[in-house]
């Protein structure tokens, strides 16, 4: 199990969680579990419903848009982020191509912080907004 302050080090570095405090952070690292995951296991797949974000502790994750591979992704990289603010569907499908050690976070338990720690929320709003925004201003609105 990874200790606490890899955890920390970890989910510090996920543009959700970027300008929250110490404490809040702290609050993040506790739900987040622990899971290995098996080279060649789907994790997720486009259009599935998803519920779940993840940061990789360790491993190789292939990601796939319509059968074609977009991105490959290693260590201290994370997929399901819209997943863990929004119900819908996956927009990708993360297959692991080698034995993957994941942080999880589930999105009921994320949501239930959040509504505990006001703070956690307003960070999280104030990051995704500036998304929006970075992406509005790019496509020339």
């Amino acid at each position: 199990m990874a200790p606490i302050d890899e955890k920390l080090e970890l989910l510090k570095h996920v543009p959700l969680f970027r300008d929250l405090s110490a404490h809040d952070l702290e609050q993040v690292g506790q739900l987040a579990e622990e899971v290995d995951v098996p080279g060649g296991q789907v994790l997720t797949r486009q259009g599935a419903p998803g519920s779940e974000f993840f940061v990789i502790v360790d491993g190789a994750v292939r990601i796939d848009v319509g059968g074609e591979m977009v991105n490959a992704l290693g260590p201290s990289d994370f997929l399901g982020e819209i997943a863990l603010i929004a119900a819908g569907p996956r927009t990708a499908t993360a297959t692991m191509t080698a034995p993957t050690k994941l942080l999880l976070l589930g999105r009921r338990e994320f949501r239930s912080l959040m509504d505990s720690y006001p703070s956690i929320e307003d960070a999280v709003l104030h990051c995704l907004i500036e998304r929006l925004r970075h992406a509005d201003h790019a496509f020339g609105h």
